[in-house]
């Protein structure tokens, strides 16, 4: 039986995710699935089609942090 490596670092876990996430989307693109994309600048978000095209499906209504928000 293999024993699992149980030790990883913080460095590792977010080297390991940040590869997930990249095959999840190239895997996504070839399947010509679209992309939700959130632009932290503008606040909006966007749905990316595998053409390339951009099209805008959202904003960002609230702001703060959900214990910050006061209740009206």
């Amino acid at each position: 039986m293999m024993k699992q490596q149980s030790n990883l670092s913080d460095e590792q876990v977010v080297k390991r995710a940040k590869a997930a996430v990249r095959i999840e989307l190239e895997k996504q693109r070839a399947m010509d699935v679209p992309i939700a994309v959130y632009d932290r600048k503008n606040k909006k978000i966007y749905q990316i089609n595998s053409d390339g095209s951009r099209t805008e499906v959202g904003e960002r209504i609230i702001e703060g942090r959900y214990s910050e928000r006061s209740l009206k």
